[in-house]
């Protein structure tokens, strides 16, 4: 089976790749997922995890949003052949503020406008092109809305925030967090997202739309992934408060029964060893 992963050379990308043994399309390898030329090439391949995407929240960043993850994404799904496979990263934030009205974030959650940024919105267009193109072209399509998925450090590449702490409670460097509010969020170590990709390629499903996170058993708050962190290497951190934090979402749980359900995954690594695993 041939497998490419875009953004293969990524943070996230880097690892699922050597999960798979898989192929590597991004511009490390001279390749665009906005070339139309490029990206015909994915025809050459049984599976293709896309998570090549641009990340920017700020309205500066919004055009560039919009070329790489809608219309990149479109480059991508509309030379999947009939039979393949395809798997989409988008985000738990096409919820926008809607997901802080349950405790557990259902895929029926709405995605409605109330606020997102041109990257939740440019993600949530992506989905669109998934789903029209898996119809027409005939293709096993899945779409995992990914709550925050961490890994080691991989070169050359920005990491997330849970690698973020670590790193810097190792370094004995800063960590600033916003005032007064302590988050929790649920957690995924990248190796139970390449399990959920493979389940998905194994199950048969044709289609499918999945929160996809650490849900309920691994859910943590920010300072509490810090002081583990802390305890595990016996450092203490070093915490500024900065009141000019905007203060995030207070809780974010991906409900994973639907996941659960219909493909039978469920994450197999836990907090504290997915944090040990990056130490």
């Amino acid at each position: 089976m041939k497998i490419l992963v875009t953004g293969g050379s990524g943070y996230l990308g880097t690892y699922v790749r050597q999960f798979f043994s898989a192929d590597d399309f991004s511009r490390r390898s001279n390749l665009d997922i906005l070339n139309y030329y490029d990206t015909q090439m994915v025809r050459d391949y049984d599976v293709v995890i896309h998570l090549a995407a641009y990340f920017d929240k700020s309205p500066e960043g919004a055009e560039q949003c919009f070329q790489t993850n809608a219309e990149g994404t479109r480059n991508i799904v509309q030379h999947m052949r009939p039979g393949s496979v395809f798997i989409y990263a988008s985000t738990k934030d096409v919820y926008g503020t809607h997901a802080s009205e349950t405790e557990e974030v259902k895929e029926d959650t709405s995605t409605e406008y109330c606020g997102q940024t041109a990257f939740e919105w440019s993600k949530l267009i992506g989905e669109q092109y998934v789903q029209y193109y898996a119809r027409q072209n005939e293709f096993r399509a899945c779409i995992f809305r990914m709550a925050t998925v961490f890994a080691r450090p991989s070169e050359g590449n920005d990491f997330g925030f849970v690698t973020h702490y670590v790193e810097s409670i190792k370094n004995r460097q800063p960590i600033r967090l916003p005032v007064g509010v302590d988050p929790i969020r649920d957690i995924l170590y990248v190796d139970d997202f390449s399990r959920a990709c493979r389940t998905f390629i194994n199950r048969g499903v044709p289609f499918g739309i999945y929160n996809l996170g650490g849900g309920r058993l691994n859910a943590v708050s920010l300072r509490g992934i810090i002081d583990k962190v802390s305890k595990m290497i016996e450092i203490e951190p070093v915490i500024e408060e900065d009141p000019r934090i905007p203060a995030p979402s207070l809780r974010y749980v991906s409900d994973l029964t639907k996941i659960n359900n219909e493909l039978d995954w469920r994450p197999q690594i836990g907090v504290d060893d997915g944090l040990r695993v990056i130490l």
